[in-house]
Formats: C-alpha cells, structure tokens, sequence
C-alpha cells in the first residue's frame, strides 16, 4: 500500500465500474465504442500523414489540424483500449499509478482540445477578416508558439488533478463508476473533506469552458460582421464554407463536455448510464468524428488524399 498525507491507506488498485445498470450489455455496447476506435486512430493518423508529406498543406490552418489530430489520438489512446477491455474481458481493475496517470492524460489534453479550437477560431479570424497580412501575422514561429502555450495552459492547469486527488484519504469504496477515471469520480470515493477539489475542478472547468467559448463566439461574431460586407453571394458563401468543419468541431466537443459537466455537478449524486454515456462521449466523438467532418469539408485534403490513393497512369507511349 501507499501510505498518503492524511496516513490513510492509499489503495493500490482501484476498479471502473463500466457503464451502471447496461454490465449485460456491455458486448453490445462495445462494437460501437471499438467502430469509433478504429475512426479515431485511422482517420487522425491519415490526417497526421497528409499534413506531414504534402507541402501544399503546410500553413497555419493544417499545423492547427494536425495539433488537434495529435491530440484526439492521445485521447483515444488513454482511454479506448482500457474501456474495451473492461467490456470484452471484465478487466475492471487499474493500478493506482495507471488511474492517475489516465486521469492527467485525460483533462490535459482535453484542456489542450479546447485551446487548439481557440487557435483555429483565431487562425479563421485573421483568415476572413484580414487576408491580406495573414502570412505575416500567422508565420511559423507565431503558430509554433500558439501551440507551446496551448500544452503549457493544459498541462498547468490540470497537472494538479492527480495530485489532489492522491492527498485524499480513501477509506470506502474503491469502484469507480464510469469506464475511465475522471477526476471528480475519483475524488468522490474519497472519505475526507473535498472542498479543494471540487472547487479547484469548478474553477478549470469555468475557466476553460466559458473562456474559451467566449473568445471562439467573439471571433465568429467579427467574423459574421466581416462575411455581411462582402459585396458578392459567392464570397460570403466561400468565406462561410471555410468556417463550417471548425464549427461543427466546436459543437460535437463542447455540446456532449457542458452537458457532462451538468450532470457531474448538478445530476444525481450516484452515476447512472446516462451520466457515464455523456462522459463517453465527450471523449470518444470528437477523435472519431473530427477527421471524417476536415476530409468532408476541406477541399484541400480531399485533393492530396484522393492523389495518394489513385494511381498514376503511366504513359505506355
């Protein structure tokens, strides 16, 4: 055993609980979650690869892609493995160190998902509003230090979860129940005082949640203002076409978050499906659904992916 700072008995091992009430099925709710595996892997890491290997897709807007896809493939990584686990095989066990690592991975780079959609609000911004400096404003070195304060922000916001969660003495239970561990589910195994905590979650979710949303709303509010003076239908129809797979990413990340973050705050004190298949989703739809939303709407990746994946004729003249 670990011994903490309350002298209490840290568990060795904790357990995920799955889905409440749906353990019978469990098989059947895997297939889903394993479909949405194979997308996310697949499709950001073919992201990754066109974004890497064609030169025509080095600017700004596709290093932001490519962050974004590194990103939801370090989500599903941390968790998806894990949660089919626990449905194929009923490994519902964790190792402590694993739990608060998994626990680190998984605020943090959720962290840093919101702040590469900030930078891409940012990146349409200056795109739509100011085209003319955009290659100077945007350079290399400006998107390169974006994305550094984009891991600083997530790591050092969240880096304390682990810990904080670590202090606490646990003397009851030590089944989680949700399918990865989330840092308030952790915390609620916990028989001491967790006002810390629970403020501290409160602050980073306000923080990143309402600051964030914020600044992507005042940005598309510059933006409409700018795409109404367009002189020409087709313009503002090019201009708005730019925008769309960015704000169908905002909706399908922030929409299942604040509705996950309600429930944990303000549902019922004891998890129910409902509850775990909204915190699932929050984690398990933007990997997968991100890719196919850029490979539909970016005419530029459709292009160098239908090049790679057509041969070339050869000329037998």
């Amino acid at each position: 055993m670990i011994l903490s700072n309350n002298s209490y008995l840290f568990p060795r091992t904790f357990f995920l609980a799955g889905i409440p009430g749906l353990t019978a099925a469990h098989i059947w709710i895997s297939l889903p979650f394993c479909f949405m595996f194979f997308l996310a892997v697949t499709g950001n890491g073919v992201l990754l690869f066109l974004i890497r290997t064609q030169r025509c897709l080095h600017r700004p807007m596709f290093f932001f892609l490519a962050m974004l896809s590194f990103v939801d493939l370090v989500l599903s990584l941390s968790t998806l493995p894990k949660m089919l686990a626990i449905f194929w095989f009923g490994a519902t066990a964790i190792n402590s160190h694993s739990c608060l690592s998994q626990m680190f991975f998984i605020h943090a780079f959720s962290a840093m998902e919101s702040g590469v959609l900030v930078a891409m609000a940012l990146d349409r911004f200056v795109a739509i509003c100011n085209p003319l400096r955009y290659a100077t404003i945007l350079t290399p070195v400006v998107v390169a230090k974006i994305g550094g304060l984009v891991v600083l922000r997530g790591v050092g916001l969240t880096i304390s979860f682990p810990s904080l969660a670590h202090r606490l003495p646990y003397c009851g239970s030590h089944t989680i129940a949700y399918t990865y561990c989330e840092h308030m589910a952790v915390v609620k195994l916990a028989c001491g005082a967790t006002t810390v905590d629970n403020l501290y979650a409160f602050a980073v979710a306000i923080f990143l949640g309402v600051g964030d949303v914020a600044f992507i709303a005042y940005t598309y509010g510059q933006i409409v203002r700018t795409v109404i003076r367009f002189p020409s239908p087709e313009a503002r129809a090019k201009a708005g076409s730019t925008c769309t797979a960015h704000v169908c990413v905002i909706l399908f990340f922030y929409g299942p978050g604040f509705l996950s973050v309600v429930m944990q705050r303000f549902g019922p004190p004891t998890a129910s499906a409902t509850k775990v298949l909204l915190a699932n989703l929050y984690l398990l739809f933007p990997p997968a659904l991100d890719p196919i939303i850029y490979g539909i709407k970016t005419k530029q990746i459709r292009e160098q992916l239908f090049k790679i994946l057509t041969p070339r004729r050869i000329d037998s003249t």
